[in-house]
């Protein structure tokens, strides 16, 4: 009995958990991709209509400026993050000697909640407190920063703020993927006479491909995703100038009561979530099984 017990323990112990994910997690998402199939307004209906939402949702004008500003927010979030963050990791791999306080103030922002970055940068780029009235106070009266109120530049702000919270964290993959390489390696290239920026060019930069791919990976999940950092520094405003699927899907639910929309554009969100990360897994577990 004991060995049984013993056996069979860390089954007991996983199945209240196992349980509550499959019903939480994937009974959800489930009960989400039935919903999107129906007529579903203010409360759910169960009855399969067709892709009648998805229809509605690729017709809608605010989806499509969801979109537009996810490639806009995306693109620059992703590329800024992990040039910053390179550059960066790269000026701490100096081993410098205040290495340790700077890499702190580095991460500092990666500890705040995208709630607290937002509100923060919601006070900074407020052109009645932050910026804008700091240098008008210097006496520059014609100096205008009113990117959070101007619809054109306002997902621009989002930017800013996305980077900012981020890049430390790059940072931080990207200095551990410095450390690691072989430095018998570097050595070598420098007794060669090779410059430095050759160095990081041609033989360290390139080994850190899969870091590259892990950082890729998980900016574009959080910008997929991003809702607290929207909501806390614009709304989604200018009127919907700023919207993002995560903050159009929320609307949809909790303030226009329509379900449906909801649900469907959920749908789609996974579905560019899994476009990204699936290959990555898929080429992941092949490595280890070769």
């Amino acid at each position: 009995m004991t060995e049984w017990l013993e056996r069979h323990m860390p089954k007991f112990v996983m199945a209240p958990s196992f349980v509550a994910i499959l019903i939480f997690v994937y009974g959800f998402i489930g009960w989400t991709a039935w919903v999107s199939f129906t007529k579903s307004r203010l409360l759910p209906k169960y009855d399969i209509v067709g892709t009648i939402q998805y229809d509605r949702l690729f017709q809608s004008p605010r989806w499509e400026t969801a979109i537009n500003n996810l490639y806009v927010f995306g693109i620059l979030f992703i590329v800024i993050s992990m040039f910053l963050g390179l550059v960066l990791a790269i000026f701490l791999d100096q081993k410098i000697r205040v290495e340790g306080v700077i890499r702190t103030i580095y991460l500092y922002p990666m500890a705040l909640s995208m709630i607290v970055t937002g509100t923060a940068w919601k006070w900074i780029l407020n052109p009645g407190l932050g910026i804008e009235a700091t240098v008008k106070k210097w006496g520059y009266e014609n100096f205008t920063f009113d990117w959070l109120v101007n619809p054109d530049m306002a997902i621009y702000t989002v930017v800013l703020a996305g980077v900012w919270q981020s890049s430390g964290f790059v940072m931080a993959l990207f200095l551990a993927g410095l450390r690691s390489v072989d430095e018998e390696i570097i050595k070598a290239a420098q007794v060669d006479g090779i410059p430095t920026w050759r160095i990081y060019s041609a033989i360290i930069i390139p080994s850190m491909a899969p870091i590259f791919l892990s950082a890729f990976i998980v900016l574009s999940h959080l910008a997929i995703k991003s809702f607290d950092l929207v909501i806390a520094l614009t709304g989604g405003g200018p009127g919907y100038a700023t919207d993002l699927p995560a903050t159009y899907m929320y609307t949809m639910a909790f303030s226009r009561g329509d379900i449906g929309q909801a649900a469907s554009s959920a749908m789609i969100m996974m579905a560019v979530v899994f476009t990204i990360v699936v290959p990555y897994l898929y080429s992941e577990l092949r490595a280890k099984n070769d």
